[in-house]
């Protein structure tokens, strides 16, 4: 998981700052690192500098005691350099930044380990080749921060504009209209590498605006084992929320692909796409109508093991919802979609 994690750019000297306001803007980023001596600057109105003098935070000698508007930054390429971060970890910085540009797992997994024991907070520099999400899930917990070049921005915008939008989704609830039988179709169950909870979910829909929280395999009958990493997602032409907020289709979902899981209460992680089970199952329909009137639906495995989420939280088979039933849906903006992004057109989907 990435949530609660920090971002930093870091221009190298004041051309580059300008260069790169406009992007931190975009992707809602506020904190800049320049290891120059950085000039009082309207345009860094709201954002936090870290710098050698005239910033927000000062970097420090990793060496000395520092306080809360201090930093260290240690280049790791010994043993002895991830003893010399955990000892400036205990100095009083506000958080100490790492550069790992020889081994970096091994390295940072001591390094998340001990800085998470003490309750410091651990910065990692993103160098070429590395990617942002290794340095978020080292030892699960991750570092609590990442720091980007600005040259390294434009590869990894999406990335990390997944991170920066850290809030949960929102949720209303849907007034079932109809629920009918749609016959012999292909649906697609969804496998994560990651062990889904009960009450969490995918977001699918027939409509791009229009999205049913679809349940995991969590619940246990007595007929079926659960599948806690799976969830039996819909017909193939469906839309579901992928990790980048772009729609994707059911139908093509591919192993190594990013999608978001959800829970009832709007909170979200990615996960990755281990694998997709198509198959041909009989299918029903269930159409709701939510807020002023907007109308969804969505086609599912007509199974007791196929569930979509009350408003209370309970998840309900799709064999048992009927007419007048309220169900959890998220309404995004009614856009048009070219591959995936929203774009601001007329669009009728029914």
């Amino acid at each position: 998981m990435v949530d609660s994690k920090d971002i930093i750019v870091e221009a190298k000297d004041e051309v580059e700052v300008g260069d790169v306001l406009d992007q931190m803007g975009e992707l809602g980023l506020t904190k800049l690192l320049v290891r120059k001596p950085l000039a009082a600057d309207p345009r860094l109105h709201g954002i936090t500098t870290i710098g050698v003098s005239g910033t927000d935070i000062l970097i420090a000698d990793a060496e000395k005691e520092g306080g809360p508007a201090t930093a260290a930054i240690i280049e790791i390429t010994t043993s002895k350099d991830v003893e010399r971060a955990v000892r400036a970890g205990e100095r009083g910085h506000a958080f100490v930044i790492v550069s790992c540009r020889n081994w970096v797992i091994i390295p940072l997994e001591n390094l998340v380990a001990e800085f998470s024991r003490r309750g410091k907070r651990l910065y990692a520099m993103l160098e070429d080749g590395q990617e942002v999400d290794v340095l978020f899930t080292v030892l699960e917990k991750g570092v609590d921060g990442v720091v980007v070049p600005a040259s390294m921005l434009p590869r990894t915008k999406e990335r990390l504009r997944s991170i920066a939008e850290k809030s949960p989704l929102g949720l209303s609830k849907a007034r079932v209209i109809r629920v009918t039988d749609a016959g012999l179709g292909e649906r697609a169950c969804v496998d994560t590498t990651s062990t889904l909870n009960v009450g969490e979910g995918m977001l699918v829909g027939s409509m791009s605006s229009f999205f049913f929280l679809v349940h995991s395999e969590t619940i246990p009958t007595e007929y079926i084992p659960t599948r806690q990493f799976r969830v039996n997602a819909g017909a193939i032409h469906s839309y579901i929320l992928g990790g980048d907020d772009r729609t994707r289709y059911l139908s093509e979902l591919n192993s190594g692909d990013r999608v978001q899981v959800v829970d009832c209460k709007g909170n979200r992680r990615v996960v990755t796409v281990g694998r997709v089970k198509i198959e041909r199952r009989p299918l029903v329909m269930v159409v709701a109508k939510a807020g002023e009137g907007e109308e969804g639906s969505v086609m599912l495995q007509k199974a007791e093991t196929v569930r979509l989420v009350k408003p209370d939280s309970t998840p309900v088979a799709v064999t048992g919802i009927k007419e007048g039933d309220d169900l959890l849906v998220h309404l995004a903006a009614r856009k048009g979609r070219h591959f995936g992004g929203s774009v601001d057109e007329f669009i009728l989907e029914r």
